[in-house]
């Protein structure tokens, strides 16, 4: 038996049969066999990697399959070996966990960051299936970390970013501390080695200084601990890792001294019970701090993790933060989902953990569903991977667990998608609140819904968790291309006006030879949804349909002006309205094709569009108003007044009292005691503007009011 496989082998004897460690034995001749001409950085023979990472799984008691795995988990994407000479040699389990683990190197990507998003999007998927995947792949960048010293500065940096703002997120996720916490540790110092010397340094010498008040702390627990009748405890020193000494101090602007003035112990106890005695007798033995008490027994983290929490007011006033918590409680703490193969029990507190992980993972696959592509997918899971909890309820009593930060909107999301799509109106505690309010914990959340409800795109600007605005994309992107593809429609039907034909007499032949030389275009409904965008000229593809037909001299002869195309203002994103003129029914348009934004509407007098008549003609669309629009419109005001006291607010309730909406002011001082507002507000159209304007001339202590117009003012 060679030797680096003999070292793995001391660790799966503890837990694994002989013949197991038969079939493990055969992997590694495998792998090794199929790496043999390949070296590592170091110069090492590359088989080093994959027996290190199966040994570090070994040390998780990972059972046969995914110990395998870990040693093969390099030969699809390094070497010829494929996944079906895996499968027929130790099964498709673990040919699929291989596969999992692999990278796409098949496919070109356009970009270094492109390609890691498709491949974490990839590894989500696998893991989706089998969380051993992940417990691999965090092994797997675990070895990488403690020989990254061999790697070009520019690579070692890239890829401890990468492990900084990924994997340690998701080991932490997983509840596995003990792969987090060298994670940051190995990134901060890969990173920043100076601060990470130094910091180092400080603590060593923090700690000599820190022996005797931690002396006499610990012996004011014991003795408490034993007067309230718990005899069987552990009492350890609990100190934070240099990372996260780092960031409290970057996030909290704290110098050392604040940060190593706190003093952490664990209390480890054989039952929940006693947990809350051994909290009743710290709090009785030092005064706790107010509300600096988390019950995460009662309400566990998302990740499983279980313990009491409390801060307290120490000898001297020393703040002392202790975590008290089971046996069964530590062992999950330490090792997440990992504990469900570490000791193969039937313990309830490691069933959760695999439980909340598979929920989690269910979570992304909704994301990833509603994700446009690889890139905005790992986006929107970044978000999700930093939560500080909210825990919030439902009327019926059921708890949610949501970033710090977290909105109603996201609560409805976090119930279910249909929920938040629908999400008109919140109540929390029964009181109506706006949606975009900031959630707290304790807080009961009831959602009011409407059918036919639709997302809108402002709750992006809001929103923190990555369902919600995943689920919000997604709808969005869907309106938005059933309104393109709606008022391409209207747009190629307007164009073929001029030739006397109608859209329903194009046969689909002819709309096959079209789509066929259109790029991303693969239907009908594409072709239309381009035209709407503005990525197609409605006129050309309109000319190009008619060449393609067998009367085409006919058609031509009897060409005749195309239609005006009128705006009836459901067209939602496909047409918008341009912010040089603010146009509103009553004024003269003419709407502009532009590319990704289908038409943009302008004054018939802007600057703008008269600059585009000059360059791009072919651009610009004949349009008219439809009759009684039922819609909103924006308009920009300029408004001088006397700046006395009660002006703007008695300049706010004029425009009020016209049935008119404030969207932004600004005020500009003046002298002489003038000032010069400029507001942007909603109308229905040139009648209701001209009330407005009307309202706002009463007011005693307005001297003009003018509409804005491309820079140029105009009543």
């Amino acid at each position: 038996m060679v030797s680096e496989f003999a070292d793995l082998c001391k660790d799966l004897k503890s837990y694994l049969d002989d013949k197991q460690i038969a079939e493990i034995e055969q992997a590694y001749l495998l792998a090794k066999k199929a790496h043999e001409t390949q070296k590592r950085s170091s110069g090492e023979p590359y088989i080093t990697h994959p027996v290190a990472v199966a040994k570090i799984l070994a040390k998780k008691r990972l059972d046969k399959e995914g110990i395998i795995a870990a040693l093969l988990h390099d030969v699809i994407e390094d070497t010829k070996l494929s996944k079906e000479v895996i499968a027929e040699q130790f099964g498709k389990e673990v040919a699929e966990l291989v596969d999992g683990v692999s990278k796409l190197t098949q496919i070109e990507f356009e970009s270094k960051a492109e390609a890691q998003a498709a491949n974490f999007r990839k590894m989500m998927m696998a893991m989706s299936k089998d969380l051993r995947v992940i417990l691999i792949k965090l092994a797997d960048r675990l070895h990488n970390m403690r020989t990254l010293d061999h790697l070009p500065p520019e690579k070692r940096h890239r890829i401890a970013r990468e492990t900084l703002e990924i994997y340690a997120p998701i080991a932490n996720r997983l509840g596995i501390r003990a792969f987090r916490d060298e994670f940051q540790d190995r990134s901060f110092y890969c990173l920043y080695p100076l601060r990470y010397e130094v910091l180092r340094n400080s603590v060593r010498n923090a700690r000599g200084n820190r022996k005797e008040i931690i002396v006499t702390i610990e012996e004011g627990i014991r003795k408490s601990l034993l007067n309230a009748g718990i005899s069987e405890f552990e009492l350890r020193g609990r100190e934070k890792n240099l990372y996260s000494i780092y960031k409290k101090m970057r996030d909290k602007r704290l110098h050392f001294t604040e940060v190593m003035d706190v003093y952490g112990f664990r209390i480890i106890v054989s039952r929940i019970d006693l947990c809350y005695r051994a909290l009743g007798a710290v709090h009785n033995l030092y005064k706790p701090v107010p509300e600096r008490f988390k019950d995460y027994i009662a309400i566990p983290k998302a990740n499983g993790y279980q313990s009491l929490h409390t801060t307290l007011f120490g000898p001297y006033g020393l703040p002392i933060e202790i975590q008290i918590r089971t046996r069964e409680m530590h062992k999950m703490a330490e090792n997440g989902i990992a504990a469900h193969w570490l000791y193969k029990s039937e313990e309830e507190v490691v069933n959760q953990a695999q439980l909340r992980a598979r929920e989690w993972i269910k979570g992304l696959m909704e994301i990833q569903q509603s994700s446009g592509d690889s890139l905005e997918f790992i986006e929107t899971v970044k978000i999700d991977l930093f939560p500080d909890e909210v825990y919030v309820f439902t009327p019926q009593g059921d708890i949610f667990e949501l970033p710090s930060g977290a909105t109603a909107v996201d609560f409805a999301y976090a119930v279910h998608s249909d929920i938040g799509n629908s999400c008109v109106a919140v109540k929390i505690d029964k009181r109506l609140v706006p949606l975009s309010t900031r959630l707290k914990s304790g807080q009961t959340i009831e959602v009011i819904t409407a059918p036919g409800a639709r997302p809108n795109p402002a709750w992006l600007n809001f929103v923190v968790t990555g369902k919600a605005k995943g689920s919000i994309r997604h709808v969005l992107k869907k309106q938005r291309r059933r309104e393109s593809i709606n008022f391409g429609k209207r747009l190629l039907q307007n164009a073929l006006s001029e030739y006397t034909v109608n859209l329903e007499d194009v046969t689909e032949e002819q709309f096959a030879v079209i789509i066929s030389s259109i790029a991303n275009c693969k239907s009908v409904n594409d072709l239309f949804e381009a035209i709407g965008l503005g990525n197609q000229m409605a006129p050309i593809v309109a000319q190009r349909l008619i060449e393609e037909t067998a009367e085409k001299e006919i058609i031509k002869r009897e060409k005749k002006t195309a239609e005006v195309l009128m705006i009836k203002g459901t067209e939602g994103m496909a047409v918008s309205f341009a912010e040089c003129c603010y146009p509103i029914p009553g004024d003269s348009i003419e709407g502009v094709l532009t590319s990704g934004r289908g038409i943009v509407i302008h004054n018939d007098q802007c600057k703008v569009l008269n600059n585009i008549r000059r360059k791009t003609p072919e651009q610009c669309v004949p349009i008219l108003w439809q009759d009684n629009l039922q819609k909103e419109f924006h308009v920009k005001l300029e408004t001088e007044l006397f700046n006395r006291r009660r002006s703007l607010a008695l300049l706010a309730s004029a425009i009020a009292d016209a049935e008119s909406n404030i969207e932004d002011v600004t005020v500009h001082s003046q002298e002489g005691g003038y000032a010069k507002v400029k507001l942007t507000v909603t109308v229905m159209g040139r009648a209701h503007l001209a009330r407005v304007l009307r309202r706002v001339r009463q007011v005693n202590s307005v001297v003009k009011i003018a509409r804005i117009r491309n820079n140029s003012k105009r009543d």
